[in-house]
C-alpha cells in the first residue's frame, strides 16, 4: 500500500490534512444541533473541538499508525451563504480492522454548503484515492437511518445499500437503525 498525498484537489475543492486552527473553523459546523443529531457525539464546545482536532491531526494516512486519513474540505468558490469560511466540512476514511483492503468512509458538511455537489465531489475524490493509491477492495459507509442526506449522498456517488439494521445502535438515549452502504473498487465512479 502506498501512502497517498496529504492534499487532494478536485475542480472546486481542496482536501487537506488537519491543522490546529481547524478547531475554530469546524466549531460552527459541529456545534449545530442539526449536524450533530446523527453523529455519535453531542454538539461541540470549544474544548471538544480542540480535543477532536487533536485526534484528527494524527490521522494522516491509511498506512500510518492511526490507519486513517482525515481531511478538511475547503472550497475556493465564492459562496456568500457559507459564512465567509472556505472550510465547509470534513471527510475521513479508516481501515476496517486488520484487513488492509477494507475501509469505512464518513463525512460532515456545513448545511449552508449543501446542494452544490461539494460532498459528492469530495467523497468521489477520496474513494478514487483509496482504490487507486491504497489498493482498497471495499469501502463502506454506515449511518443513522434517519440521516437521509447522507444516504442520498452514498447512493449518488455509486455506493449500494447493503443493509438496514433495525434498532442496532443505542445513540443519545434511544435505539436507532443503521444503514450500511458498500462500494467495491469495480463499482466506483471517477471524479
Amino acid at each position: 500500500m502506498t501512502e497517498p498525498a496529504l492534499t487532494l484537489t478536485t475542480d472546486r475543492l481542496r482536501l487537506r490534512t488537519y491543522q490546529p486552527s481547524d478547531a475554530e473553523e469546524l466549531l460552527p459546523i459541529y456545534s449545530r444541533d442539526d449536524v450533530s443529531r446523527f453523529l455519535l457525539g453531542d454538539p461541540w464546545t470549544s474544548e471538544v473541538a480542540r480535543t477532536e482536532i487533536g485526534k484528527r491531526l494524527q490521522r494522516t494516512g491509511l498506512s500510518g499508525e492511526a490507519k486513517a486519513l482525515a481531511l478538511v474540505i475547503e472550497t475556493d468558490d465564492d459562496h456568500e451563504d457559507i459564512a465567509g469560511s472556505t472550510v465547509i466540512g470534513d471527510i475521513a476514511i479508516w481501515l476496517d480492522g486488520t484487513d488492509l483492503t477494507k475501509a469505512e468512509i464518513g463525512w460532515v458538511l456545513d448545511p449552508a454548503a449543501s446542494g452544490h455537489g461539494f460532498a459528492s465531489e469530495a467523497a468521489i475524490a477520496v474513494l478514487n484515492m483509496a482504490f487507486d493509491d491504497c489498493g482498497l477492495r471495499r469501502v463502506v459507509a454506515q449511518m443513522d437511518a434517519r440521516n437521509t442526506a447522507s444516504a442520498k449522498l452514498a447512493e449518488r456517488i455509486g455506493m449500494r445499500r447493503e443493509a438496514h439494521l433495525r434498532q442496532d445502535w443505542w445513540s443519545k438515549g434511544e435505539w436507532t437503525d443503521t444503514l450500511v452502504f458498500g462500494m467495491l473498487a469495480s463499482d466506483r465512479r471517477t471524479a
